[in-house]
């Protein structure tokens, strides 16, 4: 059976810096937009190389969102970066006219996703996201699980055509994928096979996900561990053939139990195989100031969480 340990941590927005630095290499075009976070988001390499094709517009989002989408006319990629909640929330509406409506090559890379976005607290910690970006037509939406596939997706961002948007965090997190691992957009990952219970997570659930099939085997249960980094487009085919194997189960994410991965499971087995689904999520709240470690634990996004959606879905399954 696969296991999957660590021996590093390393935040994933840092992943984001290292692959649009290595972009920035590899493509001419490739330019980058920043909201006055350039540290934060880990631009520093891009700008301090690639000083002629970095852009800081300072605190106005929705310019740099204008401008981005401007930049494709003439054949450029850009890449704009700044908290998810700036990302999103506060440029929704340049977004869905000037962007997806479009559909502008515009990479959209949000950091300081969720709950463990920690002490800048709930108005910071945008959990909604996910939801608000899928429903646009066109828009591709990815969630990676660490840095070396944070990294990787943003790579795979230089070849993609259309509008992106890339949701990572802020916090130290376990570097579990190994830098080799293939990254295909679109296509969700089997990290551990099992014939219980489908698990599927995105972000930083995927390692806590981890941590519940250990535990889950200690008590005799095999759960099949699915890291589903692409929302949109979501791997249908990948979900059906584990759930039709497993028949049940568990989404996890660091999201609003509404409009996010669970939401997209549950409607794939609503339409072709229905089955028992339990969602580890935020539960219609949002966020407070907190370590992510308490944050994670008091919003339900734990492992001992998704052990229990674990063993209810199964027990569901009669």
């Amino acid at each position: 059976m696969t296991k999957f340990t660590f021996t590093e941590k390393k935040d994933t927005r840092s992943g984001f810096g290292a692959g649009l630095h290595e972009l920035g290499k590899q493509y001419e075009n490739v330019v980058a937009l920043c909201a006055d976070l350039t540290g934060s988001l880990k631009m520093d390499a891009f700008k301090r190389d690639f000083p002629e094709r970095f852009f800081q517009v300072g605190i106005a989002e929705a310019n740099m969102m204008g401008l981005a989408a401007g930049m494709t006319i003439g054949g450029k990629i850009p890449f704009t970066g700044t908290f998810a909640n700036f990302s999103t929330g506060r440029v929704y509406d340049q977004i869905r006219q000037s962007i997806a409506y479009s559909g502008k090559n515009v990479k959209i890379c949000a950091s300081h996703a969720g709950v463990t976005l920690g002490e800048d607290g709930a108005t910071h910690q945008i959990l909604e996201d996910i939801g608000m970006m899928k429903m646009l037509p066109g828009m591709t939406v990815i969630v990676p699980c660490d840095y070396n596939q944070t990294k990787a997706a943003t790579l795979a961002l230089g070849k993609h055509i259309g509008p992106t948007y890339l949701r990572f965090g802020r916090p130290s997190w376990p570097i579990f994928i190994t830098p080799d691992r293939p990254f295909t957009i679109g296509k969700a990952d089997t990290m551990i096979e099992g014939k219980d219970v489908s698990i599927f997570a995105c972000g930083h659930l995927v390692w806590q996900a981890i941590e519940a099939e250990e535990k889950l085997a200690a008590k005799g249960i095999s759960a099949e561990i699915i890291n589903v980094h692409t929302i949109k487009p979501i791997d249908v085919q990948a979900i059906l053939e584990s759930v039709q194997k497993t028949k049940c189960a568990v989404t996890c994410e660091e999201h609003q139990i509404n409009g996010g991965l669970g939401d997209s499971v549950a409607q794939i087995l609503a339409r072709f195989f229905p089955a028992p689904i339990e969602m580890v999520a935020v539960n219609d709240s949002f966020g407070e100031s907190g370590t992510p470690a308490q944050l994670l634990k008091k919003y339900g996004l734990s492992p001992e969480n998704i052990i229990e959606a674990a063993q209810k879905a199964i027990q569901r399954k009669g």
